[in-house]
């Protein structure tokens, strides 16, 4: 996924010494990092031993457009200095320290491992965010390793920083479930503005003669091929694809990015003219979030996942069990899981186009056509992307607001089977190693709405450190059957 609207990390490394430990055990050993980092880094020149230090640090870091920091202690560092760092840089700091075994071990013996402790308890008394590994202590090559991955995470926390959630609602009748206390937003420093389905349908109908709309639909045309559209309908939701990406660029404002959580049903079909699902998939394709069903934490779990995956993302229903007959037939013995590991995920047609099958087509919506055209020849029902969701890898996750304004999240990694569905929509068969147990314990017992944000790969090691990094305190993942949950009945057999 090629998208501007996903930030780009610029590293930049500071090291700090305490200034009764030999500052060349610092300076050396964050060249030695430099050199074993596989990616870009801007090595600052000087080390930290004072606050004036830090802030000549900060001044470089900052002139070379670094966006996320690495604060690297070489020896034991100073406490003060280096905690400042991330109070007067404007962005995500990891802090790590340097492993013994480089030099001998009086005079090349520095201490980090002590050092980090009260690092983090500086951190603690300020009130400031440092991102610290599970084990923030390493030779050079270690320490490469985990700056590797804590650029994901850094992509996160700038993008969300950046981040405005515009909405055209109001949410569904009946739609409690996408419920959305926007205090959980400012707390994460997320703008949001939200508009009506009128707002969206004036934009819409300005945009009638755009002579952009034939370069956009002969663009549909080459993605979905002969016979797997609509060629009578291309103009129109051209015409709202359009509205949207202009939409987005008026209306940033102070924001770099966006995401858009809009109402779908039951008005949007007939007044528009189709449905939005396919416009939607071509937007996420490019990094841009379409929630359905005025879903905005939906569509901030999207975001996010985007970020941490640097791939585009979907967001389903966490929608039906697999049939007995499905499973006898096509994952009992193939693959090693159980009935109550699967499930169906599905939504009308949102998912990106390269995250399906091959035998993927625009189709038309079967349940609002039985709504709205009275099950008759589909008209403006159609507009769904429909087809298997192709084999792969899978995080099933999101970020929530509950009702009384806490964050809490959940994570659970798994996989899309290859079995086919022999259902409708955009839909696939999801495996989770105790998904059962899961859904009963954590999506029922925390009050999760139906939908669940979908990441195509394992990003569930990323995704935990976001969440901590953000102080959300309740996070949720598939716990091992050895592991019961609290409100597990231990009597259950």
């Amino acid at each position: 996924m090629q998208s501007n609207n996903i930030p780009t990390v610029k590293l930049g490394i500071i090291a700090v010494s305490r200034d009764c430990f030999p500052i060349a055990l610092s300076t050396q050993r964050r060249e030695n990092i430099v050199k074993a980092y596989k990616g870009e880094i801007f090595n600052c020149q000087t080390t930290v031993e004072n606050e004036k230090d830090m802030l000549k640090a900060v001044a470089e870091v900052k002139e070379a457009g670094c966006n996320a920091l690495v604060v690297f202690l070489g020896n034991f560092g100073p406490e003060t200095p280096e905690t400042l760092i991330a109070k007067n840089f404007d962005g995500p700091c990891m802090f790590v320290a340097a492993a013994e075994g480089d030099g001998d071990m009086i005079n090349g013996r520095g201490d980090a491992y002590c050092g980090m402790l009260n690092c983090s308890y500086n951190l603690g008394m300020r009130h400031l965010k440092g991102y610290i590994p599970e084990y923030p202590v390493g030779t050079a090559e270690e320490v490469a390793k985990m700056i590797a991955d804590f650029v994901p995470v850094a992509r996160v926390i700038i993008g969300l920083k950046g981040l405005k959630i515009i909405t055209f609602g109001p949410r569904p009748q009946d739609f409690f479930a996408c419920n959305a206390p926007i205090k959980g937003l400012y707390e994460l420093g997320v703008e949001v503005e939200e508009n009506s389905e009128l707002d969206l349908l004036v934009a819409y109908k300005n945009h009638e003669n755009d002579p952009r709309i034939d370069a956009v639909c002969e663009d549909m045309a080459q993605e979905m091929g002969c016979g797997c559209y609509y060629p009578d309908l291309s103009r129109r939701m051209a015409q709202f694809e359009l509205t949207l990406l202009d939409w987005a660029e008026e209306h940033k404002g102070s924001r770099q990015y966006v995401a858009f959580a809009d109402k779908c049903w039951p008005a949007f079909p007939s007044q528009f003219g189709f449905e939005p699902c396919y416009v939607n998939s071509r937007l996420v394709s490019r990094g841009i979030p379409v929630a359905c069903e005025v879903d905005i934490y939906g569509a901030l779990s999207e975001y996010i996942g985007m970020c941490a995956s640097d791939d585009t993302v979907t967001l389903l229903d966490i929608n039906n069990s697999v049939p007995q007959y499905i499973y006898d037939e096509d994952i009992k013995g193939k693959f090693d899981y159980k009935l109550t590991d699967t499930f169906m995920g599905f939504h009308c047609g949102n998912t990106p186009q390269c995250k399906m099958c091959s035998n993927r087509k625009i189709k038309y919506q079967l349940i609002q056509n039985r709504l709205l055209e009275n099950g008759g020849e589909p008209d403006f029902t159609r507009g769904t992307l429909e087809g298997d969701i192709a084999a792969s890898n899978i995080t099933f996750y999101r970020l929530q607001c509950d009702s009384q304004g806490e964050l809490r999240s959940y994570i659970a990694e798994g996989e899309v089977l290859d079995v086919p569905t022999r259902s409708f929509g955009g839909i696939g068969i999801f495996a989770i190693q105790e998904m059962g147990r899961f859904y009963r314990h954590v999506l029922i017992q925390k009050g999760y709405p139906h939908h669940g944000a979908v990441a195509f790969d394992h990003i569930g090691k990323t995704l935990f450190e976001v969440f901590k990094y953000l102080g959300v305190k309740d996070i949720a993942y598939n716990q091992p059957k050895c592991l019961p949950y609290p409100t597990e009945n231990p009597f259950v057999k």
